[in-house]
């Protein structure tokens, strides 16, 4: 019997609460999830983890989000893992630089649980 190996996320969020509240539910749906709370962890985790997404806030003190992912994107060991923005930021700004570092979908807080669910099945084709 052949038993299938636990999908992992690595959730970034400099507010504890968004990584918990994304944890809990991530976990009910059976994935793996590996918790950060800066980009500077980000990095190290997602080098050390090889997580198969990443959920990452955009604003985050030291290390931002869209650097990390500029970061982790020119890395060749890293750079197609999939990036899913979390923002409170709704502008076209923050959107096109998001992109542009290399994030493959976006979405604006508060967070709504099944949406990041169905989002996170779009990108890893769940």
């Amino acid at each position: 019997m052949e038993l299938k190996q636990a999908i992992k996320i690595l959730v970034v969020d400099d507010e504890p609460d968004v990584v918990e509240i994304l944890s809990y539910n991530l976990k009910k749906a059976n994935f793996e999830v590996i918790p950060a709370y800066n980009g500077e962890d980000a990095l190290t985790l997602a080098k050390y983890a090889m997580p198969d997404l990443i959920i990452m806030d955009v604003r985050m003190p030291g290390l931002n989000g869209i650097d990390a992912c500029r970061k982790i994107k020119s890395d060749a060991q890293l750079k197609n893992i999939p990036i899913l923005f979390l923002t409170a930021d709704n502008d076209e700004y923050t959107t096109m630089t998001a992109i542009e570092a290399g994030g493959d979908h976006f979405i604006t807080k508060p967070i709504r649980p099944n949406i990041v669910l169905g989002m996170i099945k779009e990108l890893i084709q769940v």
